[in-house]
């Protein structure tokens, strides 16, 4: 049965823009969409206390997963934690880091991560799973930014995935919506429009929306911003997609997001009790996961949401404090 949905699944988008191919609708159902971004998995205890604090149950937490890190035993263990405290994993997968510089992909790799993910125990139906990160940045593709690269190993990364397993749910490399037209980095819409030359109907393939909405410049914009370059940036993003058939009623992930900069604790306190209470309301919103609770060394030590000592900082407090769901997602 699964197959022949699969098979349907790939003829519709072969023929038709719009098209939804997730097999199960995470706004379906109660879902909690606090989360947040580890970089360890020894912070999992952590990140469940905050996400699913206040009543609070299956957060989603984002983590990356390198093609060097293809340990089956290890993050078997790893999605066995996270079932046991009803946390939803976001796994961007990633090649390497040489001499500062992410390798690009090889295309001919995606059926050996296919492989690798559908063995692993998914604590939910739902395997979402992001492909890569950021390739209107040089550095995160080899040393050179290729949009119409980025659009076939997407494609057939989905192809492979969703081979390998319908449930998996496939999001879009996030974007660097703050990037200018440089040697080394794109215009993201210029990015988008070649990534649509190239492929026509590359925006309906995916399950859901990818944003890194980030409050620029600098990091440290007011919540209060609108626009691309804001906390607001997945709504300026969206609706300019729907040019190149991204459905307007979209789920969106956003899984990098929050203030790295040099003000009080209890100032970004405020902007993310705003954030909460006034943004990231938008219905199409399944996750909302900020960059990122443990980190304290250079250079995301700006940003993360425990200290050098490891003391917590005030708004891990409150978003734990907030009141919560308790989601529901399909469990196979």
């Amino acid at each position: 049965m699964k197959r022949l949905l699969f098979l349907g699944c790939i003829l519709v988008a072969l023929t038709k823009p719009n098209t939804i191919l997730a097999t199960d609708n995470p706004l379906s159902r109660p879902n909690n969409y606090f989360g947040i971004h580890i970089i360890n998995e020894h912070d999992i205890d952590a990140a469940a206390e905050m996400v699913n604090g206040s009543g609070g149950q299956w957060g989603y937490v984002t983590f990356v997963i390198r093609e060097d890190e293809r340990d089956i035993g290890r993050w078997s263990l790893v999605f066995e934690k996270l079932k046991q405290q009803k946390l939803i994993p976001i796994v961007r997968i990633a090649t390497k880091s040489k001499n500062g510089i992410w390798l690009k992909p090889d295309i001919n790799d995606a059926q050996e991560w296919a492989n690798f993910l559908n063995k692993l125990p998914w604590p939910t139906q739902n395997r979402y799973v992001v492909l890569f990160n950021e390739p209107n940045h040089a550095k995160e593709w080899g040393g050179q930014i290729n949009p119409d690269n980025y659009a076939k190993v997407a494609r057939r990364f989905w192809e492979k995935f969703k081979r390998a397993s319908v449930d998996f749910f496939i999001l879009p490399a996030a974007l660097d919506t703050a990037a200018k037209n440089s040697p080394q980095t794109k215009d993201a819409v210029d990015f988008w429009q070649e990534m649509y030359v190239s492929d026509n109907l590359i925006f309906t393939i995916f399950d859901g929306y990818n944003s890194h909405s980030y409050p620029n410049p600098g990091f440290c914009g007011n919540p209060t911003d609108s626009g691309r370059n804001s906390i607001r940036s997945f709504e300026w993003e969206t609706s300019y997609l729907e040019r190149y058939y991204l459905q307007s009623k979209t789920q969106i992930f956003i899984t990098e997001t929050g203030w790295g900069c040099n003000i009080a604790g209890t100032q970004i306190s405020e902007f993310y009790k705003y954030a909460f209470e006034n943004i990231w309301t938008d219905k199409r919103l399944v996750a909302v996961t900020p960059f990122l609770l443990n980190y304290t060394q250079t250079p995301f030590q700006k940003f993360s949401w425990i200290d050098t000592a490891g003391n917590k900082k005030p708004y891990y407090e409150l978003v734990k404090n907030i009141q919560k769901i308790k989601g529901e997602p399909a469990i196979l």
